[in-house]
């Protein structure tokens, strides 16, 4: 059996399909689910993919983008996005990810399936290979596609004290004027995560830049005493973001 196929028997195993028209619904999304929840899908997908070895850095490309294009279900997307992060295939996040990954962001284009990507796909790929990321993220951030523009701006989320403010900053300027929610939330969640270890810089950049409510109020949810900025940098309260 394929692996397109074993996924498809494995998540049909554990699904649900009272929940797939609630689960569709949330997402607003135009393709159906199957009714399968988070924790069962990661556990029967591990054994999949275990019992599915790929052989080289191609092939695992190929895999990814066949349960990308092929899927009836949303479901199947989510397992291309965790086989693309499964840990067997580390190594093979190269900078020939990079169109694979472009393609997952501007035909998924929506935050449950470019989000992932997003922090955890093309933010590793920045961390490995900034010298070419950096230009390429820059080049997303002006992009007229929603999306890319998203995933440059979220590309340092899990940066924390590595984070290089200036591409930060210059990935969030393009989209400063935006209305789309999704623009606006993300340029106060990828602040919001960036005050947790430069508060005061974040609370500058705020009150320099006429950037929207909702962005603000994102990126300063968690900074106490955020109408000036606390007279050092350091670490923001531990509450939950």
């Amino acid at each position: 059996m394929s692996l397109r196929k074993a996924v498809r028997s494995a998540l049909l195993e554990v699904a649900d399909p009272a929940k797939a028209p609630q689960m569709q619904a949330y997402m607003k999304s135009g393709m159906p689910f199957l009714g399968v929840q988070a924790g069962p899908r990661r556990t029967v997908l591990k054994r999949v993919f275990a019992a599915h070895p790929l052989d080289g850095a191609p092939e695992w490309r190929r895999a990814v983008l066949e349960l990308w294009r092929e899927a009836e279900y949303r479901e199947e997307r989510y397992a291309a996005v965790e086989l693309s992060g499964y840990h067997r295939y580390r190594e093979h996040q190269t900078l020939y990810t990079v169109p694979m990954y472009e393609e997952m962001v501007v035909t998924g284009a929506w935050w449950d399936l470019v989000d992932e990507i997003a922090t955890h796909r093309v933010g590793g790929l920045l961390a490995a290979f900034p010298d070419s990321m950096r230009p390429l993220m820059l080049e997303w951030a002006g992009d007229a596609d929603l999306w890319k523009r998203r995933t440059a701006i979220l590309s340092q989320n899990r940066f924390k004290q590595r984070t290089d403010t200036a591409l930060l900053y210059a990935c969030i300027e393009p989209s400063l004027s935006d209305n789309d929610f999704f623009a606006r939330k993300a340029i106060g969640w990828a602040l919001r995560e960036y005050a947790k270890v430069n508060p005061a810089e974040v609370v500058r950049y705020v009150q320099a830049k006429g950037i929207s409510g909702l962005s603000k109020r994102e990126a300063l949810k968690n900074v106490t005493g955020s109408t000036t900025p606390p007279a050092r940098p350091g670490p923001a309260p531990s509450a939950q973001a």
